[in-house]
């Protein structure tokens, strides 16, 4: 009979996950390129007409390019990553991580997108950034592309919309792939690329506001994705040895409000189509419940001869997911809402939330990778996880936030208890683990690092990088492969 085991398995890759367009800042330094993330302007909470400010015009890119926007960029400026990652990795070495997930930002190798040759300097930066991380025995775990398109493809092709960016993505692809295929073995293709389905310019440096259905472009745009990652997945498995590709979901589990068949039915459908992208790269094939949605939203999703058997030849090697949360849905017009990442649901009476309303459930991770595992049966990775909170600097410098280890430990205790369910769990990179500038919001004040940075909303501060009670926490918690959570 097996034992089973309440417990983690040796190797276990524990970290933390940051974005390029979150951290690096110097937008233009070293040759890079504008990116669609360097158009995102900060709007101030009491400002915003909803929990996210994503979205931009292409009348507003135009006027920002002409200088007629009095606005500030947060992810121009990032924490400064590009000056102090030396400083920031050893940190992360301090705490014991394992790996850590970071993406390379395109306009920064490729400025234009389409350019051809790769930007020498930007190749440089993140040759060095992997230096310093296998300098520690970090293992780097690299996303190709994190809610960051180089700016002349949205202006010059719409972005994903166009099918000629799934060639200019591959050459990107296999020029990192050569570059760095003796420091880099873990990949991930998009990041949360269910993401172009609820914002198609963050996901996918797609404009919508001339389209004639914007889910019909959103939905192609997302087959050039599948198809792109489909190709890079074949490119890495050829060029580097041992290449390790997954896909990356934004994991929205739902639950049914209530036991009313018609609100099972409503998170049955949410669930799928949430789950369809992972279907596609795991899979190989479009489920055919995605046939009902595409006809009765007027969808017809133009497929090139030779799609389908690339998607089919190249899937990918594990599934990689980032759980912030769960959902709930209901049939019923009425109910009271919570906020969520980029999607919210009705509020479920059984969880507390955090201070951006986001509500906070523990065990539905536990959920979330025994279904997971039972669909695909591949390793999962827990890419992103984590508490976006106010922190508060005490007199003495310290920040005490019980309140981020609360919400990590209780997460981690459900991942053992997955384990012991039989899930095969590989690692777990919890979300920024430095403080950064949020991906929904643009705000420095919805932190989640373990280390404090210090700069504000407005850009102000001294970048001074500090320890919080977490940081301690987190580096126990490693020490003991998860065995000490208290």
């Amino acid at each position: 009979m097996t034992e089973v085991k309440k417990q983690f398995p040796k190797g276990f890759l524990w970290g933390g996950a940051t974005a390029a367009n979150q951290v690096e800042g110097a937008y233009d330094l070293d040759g890079k390129g504008l990116s669609t993330a360097d158009m995102v302007k900060f709007i101030p909470k009491e400002e915003r007409t909803q929990d996210h400010a994503l979205d931009v015009s292409k009348a507003e890119i135009e006027a920002i390019i002409a200088g007629k926007v009095d606005a500030r960029f947060p992810k121009r400026e990032g924490v400064d990553f590009y000056h102090h990652y030396k400083e920031d990795i050893a940190l992360f070495a301090e705490m014991g991580f394992k790996t850590f997930r970071l993406s390379l930002n395109w306009a920064r190798i490729f400025p234009n997108g389409d350019d051809k040759e790769p930007n020498e300097k930007g190749l440089e930066f993140y040759d060095k950034v992997f230096d310093e991380l296998l300098k520690y025995d970090i293992e780097p775990l690299v996303t190709l592309s994190h809610y960051e398109t180089p700016l002349n493809l949205t202006l010059k092709y719409n972005g994903w919309a166009d099918r000629r960016v799934i060639g200019f993505f591959t050459n990107y692809a296999e020029t990192v792939f050569k570059r760095y295929k003796n420091k880099v073995k873990y990949w991930l293709t998009f990041n949360e690329i269910n993401v172009i389905s609820l914002s198609a310019y963050t996901g996918g440096g797609v404009l919508l506001e001339d389209a004639k259905n914007p889910l019909e472009v959103s939905y192609q745009a997302a087959h050039h994705q599948f198809v792109a990652s489909a190709l890079a997945t074949k490119l890495a498995h050829e060029i580097i040895p041992g290449a390790q590709v997954g896909c990356m979901l934004a994991r929205m589990a739902t639950y049914p409000a209530t036991n009313n068949p018609d609100d099972i039915l409503k998170a049955q459908y949410e669930n799928q189509q949430n789950l369809f992208f992972t279907d596609v790269h795991a899979r190989g094939e479009y489920p055919s419940f995605m046939n009902r949605f595409f006809q009765e939203n007027d969808i017809q999703i133009v497929k090139e001869i030779g799609d389908d058997e690339i998607l089919k030849a190249h899937t990918v090697d594990f599934i990689s997911f980032s759980y912030y949360m769960s959902l709930s849905a209901t049939a019923s017009p009425e109910g009271d809402r919570s906020a969520g990442n980029l999607m919210g649901g009705v509020k479920n009476e059984y969880l507390e939330s955090s201070d951006w309303g986001w509500q906070i459930d523990p065990k539905g991770l536990r959920w979330t990778l025994n279904d997971l595992y039972s669909r695909y049966e591949l390793p999962l990775f827990i890419v992103e996880n984590g508490l976006g909170a106010y922190d508060k600097v005490e007199e003495d410098g310290k920040i005490h936030d019980d309140y981020r280890i609360e919400y990590l430990r209780k997460h981690i205790e459900q991942m053992k208890e997955a384990i012991a369910d039989g899930v095969d769990l590989i690692g777990y990179t919890s979300w920024g683990p430095i403080d950064l500038v949020s991906a929904s919001t643009s705000e420095m004040s919805k932190r989640y690092g373990f280390i404090y940075v210090d700069q504000d909303d407005w850009g102000k501060g001294t970048l001074e990088r500090s320890r919080k009670d977490s940081f301690f926490w987190y580096k126990k918690v490693i020490e003991t492969n998860g065995e000490d959570l208290d």
